[in-house]
């Protein structure tokens, strides 16, 4: 893997960027903005993600086909996406069209019109992925199982937001809402391409160090009053759908990597993971069983999801309680901790090969004020972690005291 070198540097109107020189044909960018539907009001709920969708139908200078068209017509993609915490413009092309996508990501972040017309098509487009949203209860049931962990937090919201609220938006609304908290502080501008750092700069002055600062409080309100229980739901489906979870390290936890790489040991991507092994392949309970860990600025949410015939959801169940405790109760041996470290820096060391998927990575950390890892910092972070943390660390997080089980009960 080619060396990591990251320039930094911060335009007169506080927006960073991030440059990272990578020879090849193809470059990406981003453009991420540190507003998600945490920072929505009650009444704005849906707010962020309905502005993700409708930047992009115009500005002061293009149409929505000129948008759309822009990279497009030259092989390029453009591309959004909207968190509890942060929205993201991202754009990957050739590289000799930096200026072009440059130019373009300036147009819509900062001059986009959002024509009333417009709007009420778009409308129609969320609500289509809403309701498809829940139709699927395997996607449904995350939402609903933040909603229980953070009741009555902003946390706890849908990022798509309800009918009755996005049927509401209006242009005035969206204009309030950015100006309220798109803060160009609280922006990152990104890039991994064949260009040198110069140049990136020179480009990023001209498209985005002109625009005038906006800056606002951060008014997140932090998340504090977590009460572990246990909810069940009867729904018409022919599998039940359960998740069982606890609140975790947050971003800049001094433990996060243990919990990463204990959660990878329980329930990641790989498919000798604990429950995979345990659960999917020694018993055939589920097609479909894992667990995650997501690191919000000042909290984390440990979960395990599976999708189980309903005659046998209380079996699986107990048995993803006996796996969890094992790792409270068990000290990994010598190998298996090994064996656990190496399989983690891989998916890491793989996942890096993806230039947007670095980019989203490291332009977190930015947003959090946290320092940007290299490839040798990380291993050496899950290199120094022992046994014994990860047995500390699963009596946190795993305390059956402290966990929430959400099931969707199906009926055959």
């Amino acid at each position: 893997m080619e060396t990591e070198q990251y320039n930094i540097a911060t335009l007169p109107n506080g927006i960073r960027i991030l440059h990272r020189r990578k020879k090849g044909e193809i470059a990406h960018l981003v453009l991420v903005v540190g507003t998600g539907s945490r920072d929505e009001l009650e009444s704005q709920n849906g707010m962020a993600h309905f502005i993700e969708h409708t930047i992009f139908k115009g500005t002061q200078s293009r149409k929505p086909y000129h948008i759309l068209s822009c990279l497009d017509n030259v092989g390029g993609d453009l591309n959004a996406f909207t968190t509890k915490e942060e929205t993201c413009l991202q754009a990957s092309f050739l590289n000799t069209y930096y200026q072009r996508a440059l130019d373009l990501l300036s147009d819509i972040a900062f001059q986009a019109t959002f024509p009333e017309n417009e709007l009420e098509k778009e409308k129609e487009v969320v609500l289509d992925e809403i309701n498809s949203y829940l139709d699927m209860p395997s996607e449904e049931i995350y939402d609903v199982f933040e909603e229980v962990m953070f009741k009555d937090h902003p946390l706890g919201r849908n990022i798509l937001g309800t009918i009755e609220l996005v049927k509401g938006f209006k242009r005035e609304d969206i204009l309030d809402f950015m100006a309220s908290n798109y803060s160009t502080d609280a922006m990152v501008l990104a890039t991994i391409g064949d260009i040198s750092f110069e140049d990136f700069q020179k480009m990023a002055m001209r498209f985005f160090g002109q625009r005038p600062a906006h800056l606002v409080p951060n008014r997140r309100k932090p998340f504090k009053s977590y009460q572990p229980g246990s909810v069940e739901m009867e729904r018409r489906n022919h599998l039940s759908h359960c998740m069982i979870g606890s609140l975790a390290p947050e971003f800049s936890h001094p433990r996060k990597r243990t919990m990463v790489l204990l959660n990878n040991i329980l329930g990641g991507p790989a498919m000798n993971s604990r429950l995979s092994l345990n659960i999917r392949e020694k018993y055939g309970f589920a097609y479909t069983i894992e667990s995650q860990y997501n690191a919000y600025s000042d909290v984390g949410l440990f979960s395990v999801y599976m999708g189980v015939d309903p005659d046998s959801l209380d079996k699986a169940i107990s048995l993803v309680y006996k796996e969890l405790n094992k790792l409270c109760t068990q000290r990994l041996g010598t190998m298996q901790l090994h064996h656990a470290k190496q399989q983690l820096i891989g998916q890491l060391a793989l996942g890096r090969e993806s230039g947007m998927s670095e980019l989203l990575a490291i332009t977190r950390s930015m947003l959090m004020n946290e320092p940007i890892e290299s490839i040798p910092e990380i291993i050496h972070t899950i290199d120094v972690i022992t046994a014994d943390d990860l047995m500390a660390q699963a009596n946190e997080v795993f305390d059956r005291n402290r966990l929430t089980t959400l099931v969707f009960r199906g009926s055959k």
